[in-house]
């Protein structure tokens, strides 16, 4: 398999970040959420969710800067090497000859981590355009076990033209998608997008032509065409226009089918009139999962196609001037909401944990809210932010959300909650001891999942936990010298074998070898995880 090689590659595989803790600030609308937005470097903060999260993230999506020279980013990992130093607190302009090797060595940790944090199902799509995508697909074949685990590129259509171009207008980017596993990959099959309020895709009907799902004829994400904002007759008699509207007007919204193919589908009962909880008509059509007659032409549920068309930038700019109609300063490169409801459709479950750890105005956690509403969901969201507008853009953005913005929040309110993380302290100094402002929870953690790759259930005592039939043991006082003497082995759980952190041990070799016991001086002894 080809591999990529720049400069600082080797450098930045032989670096390991300092870890770190994660410090709750507060939680918004509950006293306690699963769902988290951490503000800090999102190298540090990733790592520090390995501990309760590796191999747990079922879905991960991630837009990284572009590289395009116009984006002030700046790169800032404090990697040992005089030629990386150089780089620190500089902004990666045009011009600048090393901007990909800048790039490649930024992206490269984040991705092995995310790469760790995936679980063996899971799936992560990252945003790219063209000044990254060739390196971009090579570094990803590396980290994810190559050509085998690329699912595929997704091409967005994210604009429908550009008067600015020289020769040819670029009005596509893309999203590059890898399975963990593929052989594990569980990817939804394509049973199209809903809204709030409407009739969900997971409700399954039968007829004599076979089982069938509805979804709605209109769609506010398609552009508005004059000829698609007809009326349609209702069961009583009443007229109905898309988005419930009683008259034509452009408000973006517009039905699917032409005027002729709807008069087809209703004189062969390929539509339906639903009404939904509060009372109004809603107008569906039917897609049958197994047809026989090949001249059908109604959509079936099929594998979801690589190319992504109808959801614009624009439709990004106009919802996040919805949020914020009272912020002058707004975020100004937002993804579409539908662009994440989309890929959330294709990789998650009502259970996933989904994960972006560029998270910019916090579309993603707008997305798993939406969506959890439409269909009584579960899905968590972990986002990581590490510019100031953290708090003031991306968690107020999920806060509006949550509940309600616009003429009428009641409507656009999905209900739910997050906490809200910082940083905390570095869990061992630079000489390689325990920094002891650090509380004995977080120690314990880190310790545990050091050695074992798992998560710490253990808060009240010295024993750690029991993996594959080893016990651990951590005895410690932040102010006292602690011993591991036979008054303590006496203490131990019985278990196979032992490893015990402590400050001196005064057990003879031959005890140490009849219990199978690994002593380990705090705290130089430590793992690095």
């Amino acid at each position: 398999m080809p591999t990529l090689n720049w400069v600082g590659k080797d450098e930045v595989l032989n670096h390991n970040p300092a870890y770190y803790t994660l410090e709750k600030k507060y939680t918004f609308n509950a006293k306690n959420s699963d769902n988290m937005i951490i503000k800090g470097d999102n190298l540090l903060a990733l790592k520090a969710l390995l501990p309760k999260y590796e191999g747990k993230i079922k879905c991960i999506y991630i837009d990284p800067p572009y590289n395009t020279g116009n984006e002030n980013w700046v790169y800032n990992d404090n990697v040992n090497s005089p030629k990386i130093k150089k780089w620190l607190g500089e902004v990666v302009a045009k011009d600048d000859l090393s901007r990909h090797d800048k790039w490649l060595c930024m992206m490269l940790p984040r991705l092995k981590l995310l790469h760790r944090l995936l679980s063996d199902d899971g799936v992560i799509f990252i945003s790219i355009d063209d000044n990254e995508m060739a390196n971009l697909k090579l570094l990803c074949d590396e980290i994810f076990g190559g050509q085998k685990n690329h699912i595929c590129n997704f091409i967005w259509e994210k604009k429908t033209g550009s008067s600015d171009a020289k020769h040819i207008a670029t009005i596509t980017e893309y999203i590059l998608c890898y399975a963990k596993n593929v052989e594990n990959a569980k990817l939804l099959k394509n049973t199209n997008s809903y809204d709030t309020n409407r009739y969900k895709l997971s409700d399954e009907f039968e007829n004599e032509r076979g089982k069938y799902y509805i979804d709605n004829l209109d769609r506010g994400t398609l552009g508005y065409h004059e000829s698609l904002d007809y009326p349609i007759e209702c069961p009583d008699g009443s007229i109905i226009y898309p988005n419930g509207r009683d008259k034509k007007f452009n408000d973006g919204w517009r039905w699917k089918w032409s005027r002729q193919k709807t008069e087809w589908g209703l004189k062969n009962n390929f539509i339906e009139f639903r009404k939904n909880k509060n009372g109004k008509w809603s107008v569906c059509y039917k897609i049958y999962m197994l047809v026989n007659n090949e001249n059908n032409p109604i959509e079936r549920a099929a594998p979801h196609k690589n190319l992504i068309q109808g959801i614009l930038n624009t439709h990004a700019t106009t919802e996040i001037k919805k949020i914020f109609e009272d912020i002058k300063d707004k975020f100004s490169t937002p993804k579409p909401l539908a662009l994440l409801t989309r890929i959330l459709e294709i990789a998650t479950d009502k259970n996933s944990i989904i994960l972006d750890s560029f998270a910019g105005s916090g579309t993603t956690a707008h997305a798993v809210l939406e969506l959890n509403k439409k269909d009584g969901g579960n899905r968590k969201f972990i986002l990581v932010e590490m510019e100031d507008y953290a708090e003031n853009i991306t968690a107020e953005r999920v806060k509006r959300v949550i509940k309600g913005y616009g003429k009428e929040p009641e409507n656009s309110a999905t209900g739910g909650d997050f906490s809200f993380y910082e940083l905390g302290d570095r869990l061992l100094e630079e000489n390689g001891n325990l920094n002891e402002k650090v509380s004995i929870e977080k120690i314990r953690e880190y310790i545990y999942f050091s050695e074992t790759k798992e998560k710490c259930e253990q808060n009240d005592s010295d024993f750690l936990g029991e993996c594959n039939g080893v016990a651990y043991y951590f005895i410690y006082k932040k102010d006292d010298i602690t011993t591991l003497d036979f008054e303590y082995l006496a203490k131990l759980k019985k278990a196979s074998s032992y490893v015990i952190y402590a400050d001196v041990c005064v057990l003879s070799d031959e005890t140490m070898m009849k219990y199978n016991i690994t002593f380990k001086k705090i705290p130089r002894d430590i793992k690095k995880v």
